[in-house]
C-alpha cells in the first residue's frame, strides 16, 4: 500500500509541478503582475509561486521514497553480469543528455535558447498588454515617492485622484491600498490620472521593464511624438522604428538599452508636442 500512494503522490504532484510550471513560464514579471494584480483561475503570481514550491519539494520526496522502494530496480540499471558497474551505456547516455542541456543552457545556444526566448517572449508581451509600473513595486510606494517618478508632485497626484473620485488618497496613502478598496489594479488607477498631466519629461533612470517597450509606447506614455523622436535618433546616428523596442534598436545600433533611452530622453525635449 505504500509503494502505491508513493507513486501516485509521485505522479500526481508531478503533473501538477509541470502546470504550475508552465503558468509561472507564460506569467508576467513580477513587476508587471503585482502592478496589472494578475491572475489566473483565481489565483495571483505569488499564490502559484508558493503552489509551485510546495508541490515541488512533494514531488522530490515522493520521488525520493519511491527511489528507496524500489533501489534494486536501480542498482539493476547500473549493473552488468551482478556486478555494479557506474559507467554503462544507459548512465553514460543520461549523463551526456544531462550535460549538453546544462552546457547548451548556459551557452545559450538552439534549441535550448528558444525555450528561454520563449518565456522572455510571453513576459514582454505581458508587459505590453498590462503596462509596467514607473519603478520595482511602485504599488507599495507612498505617493510622496510615486509622484516624482511620474513626473507630478505630491499635490498635483494626491488632487487628480481626488478629482478622478478616490476620495481617501492621501500623501502617504498607496496605489496598492486604493485598488483594494475598489477591486481594481494600481495600474488602471494611474492610467486614470496619468494622461492628462504627464509632463512629457522621461526619467533620468529608465523605469523597469523600459527595455521591452516599442518606442511608439514609451513615446504615448510621456507625450512625445514618435516621429519626431525616430527622427531626433537619427540625427545622432540611431537608426529605429516606431513599432521597435528598445532592446531591439540597441541590437541593431550596436549599443546598450541604456544608451539608446539616454538618447531618446535627449531628444525628447526638442520632439514634445
Amino acid at each position: 500500500m505504500t509503494r502505491k500512494i508513493t507513486s501516485l503522490v509521485a505522479f500526481l504532484s508531478f503533473i501538477l509541478t509541470a502546470v504550475t510550471s508552465i503558468i509561472l513560464y507564460i506569467a508576467p514579471q513580477g513587476r508587471v503582475a503585482y502592478w496589472s494584480d494578475w491572475t489566473l483561475w483565481g489565483m495571483d503570481k505569488t499564490q502559484w509561486g508558493n503552489l509551485h514550491i510546495n508541490l515541488g519539494f512533494l514531488f522530490l520526496l515522493s520521488l525520493a521514497l519511491h527511489a528507496y522502494y524500489n533501489w534494486k530496480a536501480i542498482l539493476a540499471y547500473c549493473s552488468r553480469a551482478r556486478h555494479l558497474v557506474l559507467v554503462t551505456p544507459a548512465s553514460a547516455a543520461a549523463f551526456a543528455i544531462v550535460a549538453l542541456t546544462a552546457l547548451g543552457t548556459l551557452g545559450l545556444t538552439p534549441p535550448f535558447s528558444w525555450v528561454l526566448d520563449g518565456g522572455t517572449y510571453f513576459k514582454d508581451r505581458a508587459a505590453r498588454a498590462h503596462g509596467e509600473p514607473p519603478f520595482g513595486h511602485a504599488e507599495l510606494a507612498p505617493l510622496t515617492l510615486l509622484a516624482p517618478a511620474v513626473g507630478m508632485t505630491p499635490e498635483a497626484l494626491v488632487a487628480a485622484l481626488r478629482q478622478a473620485g478616490f476620495s481617501d488618497a492621501a500623501p502617504d496613502a498607496t496605489l496598492l491600498t486604493l485598488a483594494r478598496s475598489r477591486h481594481t489594479s494600481p495600474q488602471r488607477i494611474l492610467a486614470r490620472v496619468l494622461p492628462a498631466t504627464s509632463s512629457g519629461e522621461l526619467p533620468q533612470t529608465p523605469p523597469p521593464g523600459t527595455g521591452s517597450l516599442a518606442l511608439e509606447e514609451l513615446c504615448r506614455r510621456y507625450g512625445l511624438s514618435p516621429s519626431a523622436v525616430v527622427a531626433a535618433l537619427a540625427e545622432q546616428g540611431i537608426a529605429a522604428a516606431p513599432g521597435e523596442t528598445l532592446k531591439a534598436i540597441a541590437e541593431k545600433n550596436g549599443k546598450t538599452p541604456v544608451a539608446v533611452y539616454a538618447a531618446i530622453r535627449q531628444a525628447a525635449a526638442p520632439a514634445a508636442p
